[in-house]
């Protein structure tokens, strides 16, 4: 026989589990739904290591930087102005060299013997004039008594006149002998520096600046290969005191270039700097402006004037030029490393007093070692991010990695 009084006892039982199983279910989704809306808080933004600097207000050079090429004042290719064979030459490769200075010498008898010739015509021609002129006197007394025809007076006088053109002509070919001998003695035009010496004693130059062996030039009648050069030259000159630098400057600053100068009527102050160590060589003027302005390459032609009295300077040197343009006064001048340019123009990130930084637009007005004058949306004092701001935007919390001098210290830490 079945207990009866067991059943509900069992039944509680079952009700009892399953209630307890249900309230484990329920405290674990509790737990979890609790655990996934902490893991889905959004955390706070990590501060960004930005490098800044503050905005300052001082006077501003503006300056117009090019590559420029260093050339001689006056360069000047020697070349013999009469021809013959040259004897001497009387300067040593690579020294300096006066105005006036011998710097070789062309055999001068072929010359010698020309003058010569010519003087010995021009002393008989002056003696047939000295004789028809005192033949003329004569006639003239006669004609004066009517002793001879005037015809006879008038014939002799038209001989002087002829006589005395053929000693003009005379003297005009013992002037050019003259000038001929001359430059037998070739002279330097210049104070200079004496380059590579182009031809040696021994060798026969011309006036047309070709030069040949002189045993080349005896057998080249039968020799068709003499070996000659044209347009050597004998020695070329640079003279380095003062030197020249000539660069190119772009149109939109040769503006500014025409202002600061008054038309080029005031001297420009020119720097020259080494290009590898960056050393100053000199300090020059610029001097000339080119009269045009290159149409396609949109530049102009200037050229400098250097004393060069350390001779740092020399021809074909390649120079780093600085030329002063204009002053700024009283602007407000950030790094270049804190200009940024966007599509709508240059910007730049300030960091505010929260930390945050913000992007400001603002106008450059010129830059120069390293440094950039800007107008309008940075203010004296301003904090400008000078590294890093490639990650940033609006709002963007930063950390300042080395801040300035007097940075708030607020600022050190992130929002």
């Amino acid at each position: 026989m079945t207990d009866t009084s067991e059943a509900p006892s069992s039944q509680k039982r079952q009700r009892r589990i399953i209630f307890g199983a249900l309230g484990v279910v329920a405290l674990g989704l509790l737990g979890w739904g609790v655990f996934h809306k902490k893991a889905d808080a959004p955390k706070p933004a990590a501060a960004i290591p930005v490098t800044a600097e503050k905005a300052v207000v001082r006077d501003m050079a503006i300056n117009i930087a090019a590559l420029g090429a260093a050339q001689a004042w006056t360069s000047d290719t020697i070349f013999a102005q009469v021809s013959g064979r040259l004897l001497k030459v009387n300067f040593t490769e690579g020294t300096m060299v006066q105005k006036g200075q011998v710097l070789a010498e062309v055999d001068p008898a072929p010359y010698q013997a020309v003058l010569t010739q010519a003087l010995g015509t021009l002393h008989r021609d002056e003696a047939i004039l000295a004789g028809a002129q005192r033949d003329l006197t004569r006639y003239q007394h006669l004609v004066a008594t009517e002793s001879i025809a005037r015809q006879t007076a008038e014939d002799q006088a038209a001989t002087v006149a002829q006589d005395k053109g053929t000693v003009e002509y005379d003297k005009g070919v013992v002037a050019a002998a003259q000038v001929n001998l001359r430059w037998c003695h070739i002279v330097s035009p210049v104070t200079g520096r004496a380059g590579v010496r182009l031809v040696d004693p021994g060798n026969l130059v011309s006036a047309s600046g070709s030069t040949a062996s002189a045993q080349a030039t005896a057998s080249a009648t039968s020799n068709a290969s003499a070996t000659s050069s044209t347009g050597s030259g004998i020695v070329v000159i640079n003279q380095l005191e003062p030197i020249a630098v000539t660069f190119t400057v772009p149109e939109g600053q040769f503006e500014h270039l025409v202002q600061a100068s008054q038309g080029f009527t005031k001297p420009l102050t020119v720097q020259a700097f080494a290009q590898e160590s960056g050393q100053l060589l000199d300090t020059g003027q610029l001097t000339i402006a080119d009269n045009k302005v290159d149409p396609s390459t949109g530049t102009v032609a200037m050229k400098a004037r250097f004393t060069n009295a350390g001779k740092h300077l020399w021809p074909g040197q390649f120079v780093n030029v600085k030329l002063a343009s204009q002053t700024l006064s009283h602007v407000t001048v950030i790094p270049n490393a804190a200009v940024n340019r966007g599509p709508k123009g240059s910007f730049v990130f300030i960091v505010g007093a929260d930390g945050k930084a913000a992007m400001h637009p603002t106008q450059i007005i010129g830059s120069d070692g390293g440094y950039t004058a800007v107008k309008g949306g940075v203010n004296p004092g301003d904090t400008v991010v000078t590294d890093g701001q490639m990650i940033l935007k609006e709002g963007s919390a930063v950390r300042i990695a080395h801040a300035p001098a007097g940075q708030p210290s607020s600022l050190q830490g992130g929002a």
